[in-house]
């Protein structure tokens, strides 16, 4: 399908598009048009990614200023899958595409996906571990400019890497051909032509229009200083399933350290040490030329990828430019240094209490004990890149928690605000035995993402659960020029939504901590549960709060029989925190709803099966959420957390936890649709559900179907309803949903040409409103008719 906005072609790869995404496609013309930022919140399963890609390369393809598109997903499956779309689409083009030159131009497109070294090596010594540290450290000692430089001079007297090596002798920008390439598609195209897949991409991404991969590598500074670094200004940078953007950007700043990291690391500075005296003896001319390049400055000139150690947590260019501070410039005055800062580590874990406190009364108390000063510290991070390639050192992953604490360093001397260290010596409140972590904690989302605002002239947020939508804004210190939360267009209600306040006894059911163990709520739960596992069929996913209160209510539930009831009729299915447990149960999960005996998956939000994971048709029909998923609210990062953003942005704790907590909600129940023409039912079994405060913050494509009646039931009444819903559901739909939630090309073109009357007709009343003081303005029905189909 082609169609115009504005005067901007479109090629939509399907021959009907949601009006959902039309209305998408506009706001983010609008976005690209004034090169600012925006916040969009598209309802799950409406084809999010196919608008966002079709608006965002017909604007490449059609100004000839092409700005690169930088997608950033979460996790590989959503990478591929983007990727997939990407591919179908660019088929597409290249059918529509009328003369030569076009057609040229379509097939000149390139669009790659990039993900770590782990889930691209084809070297087989280094890609059969498992851990991506020692991957990555293996990788780097084949790869080395050292190595290489050895190997070229003395073939055969050093192991390297020949499909890294292969690369060297291929044009940099010709390593892949134009076209769009999915991460299979990399590893094949690798293995036929014997070159490593890894820096093979890492080399092209100056070359390709369309790059897609994870959030860490725009927002981990450690990361970003090395894949990013080159992206041009103007590129247009997109955020999907940017709910938890602002956990990621928190995670991406903070550091833990525990003592057996701080054993390791003086293991790590003994090694150094040793290295450095072998060293003195056979090559003191190499320590001697790091010396000087030290006193001249810190920024080297060209470091080659495969020589970076580990990127810079923080340090800005003009500190980069400042010479070393003398006391840390010789190797062996380094390392004594690096001993020492360690020593008041461990010193500082045999604390026996809690303590809290600022980078600034931490340096403070670092330097009255041990003299080591704010500056050096600043630099310890580059200074230990410095070393180890001046030392040439191996195996890298054994320095691991050196390098976490020279991060550490560099990050506690270069911020003073926005942070927090919290030194917990127990793991939990009843332990005996300490066991102490250090947690240097980032309370301020914006300090991740801030560089990638002031960078990138437009930067989209997007996610199909994402309200109250301006909440980002202020959380992440940023101006959107657009913010808009979609409806969605349904010929019929393929979903239902419902609140259960109370059992069929009355009780009121709740997962609030005064009442979450009471044998009543327990039965009340339970009973929802079995209900449902009797009239809904196939699957049916349940999700808790916390894996603590799961275990709990399922071993209520045992010993008051429930769980025998359930297995009368479907199979169960528990999340475990452990990955590959997980990956079994849903695998088995589903095989049980392909072939007819049912299953119920027990889960845990803000787990992994909330987050990634689609349970599309059989495979989800009903997703009920036991209690409000509040996180944990004694954690005292959380806290430290609530309070640096009621003193700095004024949000209050309460509007802070209740968005977390919904935004939580609606990912879980968001699950159970993935399209429309899939159905399902949606249960909130707690009372708060039922205040408006809480349900103001779902998104409106789920709010607009709460009806007053299905915001306050028993268990009995939803029954009722549910088996009425379903009852309905099933019958064949002979309505045609051409023209109401699926549009053609005319459909587009009526809408447009409708828009642009009432624009007229606005404009022509505005100028009458000015020329005399007739009372004017638009009726009723006009508004009607606009908001409906516009």
């Amino acid at each position: 399908m082609k169609f115009y906005i504005d005067n901007l072609p479109i090629i939509f790869p399907y021959d009907r598009i949601y009006p959902e995404q039309y209305a998408y496609m506009c706001d983010l013309k609008r976005t690209l048009d004034a090169t600012g930022h925006c916040v969009l919140e598209m309802p799950s399963g409406t084809g999010k990614t196919v608008s966002l890609l079709s608006l965002i390369v017909s604007y490449q393809q059609f100004y000839p200023t092409k700005r690169k598109l930088v997608y950033c997903s979460r996790t590989v499956p959503e990478i591929e899958k983007a990727l997939a779309e990407l591919k179908r689409l660019m088929a597409y083009r290249l059918e529509c595409a009328e003369t030569a030159e076009e057609k040229e131009k379509e097939r000149n497109f390139m669009g790659m996906g990039l993900t770590s070294r782990k889930n691209l090596c084809i070297n087989p010594e280094v890609a059969k571990e498992k851990k991506g540290k020692v991957v990555d450290a293996k990788c780097r000692d084949l790869t080395n400019s050292v190595v290489c430089e050895k190997a070229r001079e003395n073939p055969g007297s050093v192991e390297i890497c020949e499909w890294h090596e292969n690369l060297g002798k291929l044009d940099p920008g010709a390593l892949f051909p134009t076209g769009i390439w999915t991460l299979e598609d990399i590893l094949d195209y690798a293995r036929e032509k014997v070159i490593c897949p890894y820096f093979a991409v890492r080399r092209m991404m100056g070359f390709a229009d369309v790059v897609i991969y994870s959030f860490h590598y725009l927002l981990d500074p450690k990361v970003a200083d090395q894949v990013s670094k080159d992206l041009s200004k103007d590129a247009i940078v997109v955020f999907d399933e940017a709910h938890n953007i602002d956990n990621v950007c928190i995670e991406s700043l903070s550091i833990d350290l525990t003592r057996p990291m701080l054993d390791s690391a003086s293991r790590s500075i003994v090694k150094l040490g040793d290295r450095i005296d072998e060293i003195k003896t056979t090559d003191a001319a190499k320590l001697q030329d790091e010396y000087a390049k030290l006193v001249e400055g810190l920024q080297e000139p060209d470091i080659d990828d495969e020589d970076v150690v580990m990127g810079n947590p923080t340090l800005p260019d003009d500190l980069l430019n400042e010479a070393i501070p003398g006391n840390i410039r010789k190797a062996e005055h380094f390392v004594a240094f690096l001993k020492r800062f360690v020593e008041y580590l461990k010193t500082r874990m045999r604390v026996l209490h809690v303590v809290a406190e600022t980078p600034l009364s931490f340096l403070q108390h670092l330097k009255d004990i041990t003299y080591i000063e704010r500056r050096p510290l600043r630099f310890c991070a580059e200074r230990l890149q410095s070393l180890i390639r001046t030392l040439e050192l191996s195996r890298l992953d054994e320095y691991s928690a050196l390098q976490k604490i020279a991060s550490f360093a560099t990050l506690v001397a270069t911020y003073e605000k926005g942070f927090l260290l919290i030194l917990e010596p127990f793991e939990t409140e009843a332990a005996t035995v300490p066991n102490p972590v250090f947690h240097f904690t980032c309370l301020d989302p914006s300090l991740a993402i801030k560089p990638v605002f002031e960078r990138f002239s437009s930067v989209v947020i997007t996610s199909g659960t994402i309200s109250p939508l301006d909440m980002y804004p202020k959380m992440l210190q940023f101006t959107p020029v657009v913010q808009e939360t979609y409806p969605m267009t349904l010929t019929r209600n393929a979903f239902l939504p419902l609140v259960i306040t109370r059992g069929s006894d009355q009780v009121a059911i709740s997962s609030r901590f005064e009442v979450r163990n009471d044998p009543a709520v327990v039965r009340n739960f339970g009973s929802i549960l079995v209900e449902y596992s009797k009239i809904v069929p196939d699957g049916i996913v349940a999700f808790f709060p916390s894996y603590l209160y799961m275990e709990s209510i399922v071993a209520a539930w045992n010993d008051m029989g429930i769980l025998n009831e359930v297995w009368k009729h479907k199979l169960i299915f528990v999340e475990t925190p452990d990955a590959n447990e997980t990956s079994i149960a849903l695998e088995n999960y589903r095989r049980a709803c392909d072939n007819g005996r049912g299953a119920v998956l027990l889960s845990v939000a803000r787990g992994k099966v909330s987050e990634g994971i689609d349970f599309d048709h059989n495979y989800g029909r009903a997703v009920i959420m036991f209690g409000v998923p509040y996180q944990y609210t004694e954690s005292r990062i959380l806290k430290a957390r609530l309070e640096y953003l009621r003193d700095a942005y004024r949000i209050r704790e309460s509007e802070f936890l209740g968005f977390d907590a919904m935004r939580n909600a609606a990912q879980c129940v968001g699950r159970v649709l993935r399209g429309k023409t899939d159905w399902g039912l949606m249960v909130f079994a707690d009372k708060r559900f039922a205040r408006a405060d809480k349900r103001s913050k779902l998104p409106r494509w789920i709010n607009q179907y709460i009806t007053e009646t299905a915001a306050n039931l028993s268990t009995d009444m939803a029954l009722t309803l549910s088996k009425l819903f379903m009852r309905t559901i099933s019958q064949n739909p002979n309505e045609n949903q051409t023209g109401i939630s699926l549009w053609t090309l005319e459909d587009i073109e009526k809408a447009q040409a409708k828009q642009k009357a009432l624009a007229l007709e606005a404009e022509q009343q505005r100028g009458s409103e000015e020329e005399g003081y007739g009372d004017g303005g638009l009726d009723d029905n006009t508004f009607m008719d606009f908001d409906l189909d516009s």
